[in-house]
């Protein structure tokens, strides 16, 4: 039974709260129950949702049949639970690309350089000797060093930013790519059907198989000798065994 990543809005007829008010259970109940392991996690769910059946009555799911195909159902739930999907970091201003690229120590030495040569070709000594003026005339000049010192900073700068945000819209648009193609079973109207993994909604009855990757959290309805990899949460490489009168709650990414 899947349940949400995090609740991502989308545009829909039906308010968050209206939707919430059509289930037994919120995002934060179902978030709490996810947070138990093991034997903690069993008493929590059968006292506080009377088990998996009584879960399935909060969140109108047949646990047999799945969920339904109307479109109405459906947009209540993204409504109510939110998206499955992680909303992206807003990407990087051109102007924070800049400043990224600015912290090169290169670039830092080479801008500290500019200065000091700045100042001192402004600096001249009260000497109205002819050595003095001829040293004057050259001051005149010197300047134009530190100024190619910035031009060219100016341009490494601007390089290197334009670059990075080349290749971050390009890394977008691949992952947007990528999962968009992904899909998973899901059993709807007693079907058993692919659907993708950001159109499953809390509720789904989600055929899990060997090698697959969760897409969402959710716990076992009924299992046969389902094992997962939680190195990621325990740090032990050990399959963890899975059972819906055991330990049944699953986390995405495993």
């Amino acid at each position: 039974m899947a349940k949400k990543k995090k609740p991502t809005h989308g545009p829909n007829d039906i308010s968050p709260e209206e939707a919430r008010q059509e289930f037994g259970i919120t995002y934060d109940d179902l978030e709490k129950l996810m947070q138990t392991r093991g034997h903690e996690g069993i008493l929590k769910l059968n006292e506080s949702y009377g088990g998996l059946s009584g879960l399935g009555q909060k969140l109108k799911t047949n646990l047999i049949s799945g969920l339904s195909e109307d479109e109405t159902d459906l947009s209540l739930r993204v409504a109510a639970f939110g998206r499955n999907e992680i909303p992206p970091k807003p990407p990087k201003t051109f102007f924070r690309l800049m400043v990224d690229a600015l912290q090169d120590i290169t670039l830092v030495i080479l801008i500290i350089c500019a200065v000091i040569s700045f100042c001192l070709s402004f600096y001249h000594p009260t000497d109205e000797s002819f050595q003095a003026e001829l040293k004057q005339k050259e001051a005149n000049v010197e300047w134009i060093e530190g100024a190619a010192i910035i031009i060219a900073v100016i341009v490494v700068v601007l390089v290197t930013a334009f670059n990075d945000w080349t290749k971050e819209r390009q890394f977008r648009g691949l992952q947007s790519k990528i999962e968009s193609d992904q899909k998973f079973n899901v059993v709807r109207n007693n079907i058993v059907k692919q659907i993708p993994i950001k159109d499953i909604v809390v509720g789904d009855i989600c055929q899990v198989k060997y090698g697959d990757l969760l897409p969402a959290d959710g716990v076992v309805v009924q299992s046969n000798d389902v094992k997962v990899d939680e190195s990621s949460l325990t740090g032990e490489s050990d399959l963890i065994k899975k059972h819906e009168s055991k330990d049944p709650f699953l986390l995405s990414g495993n």
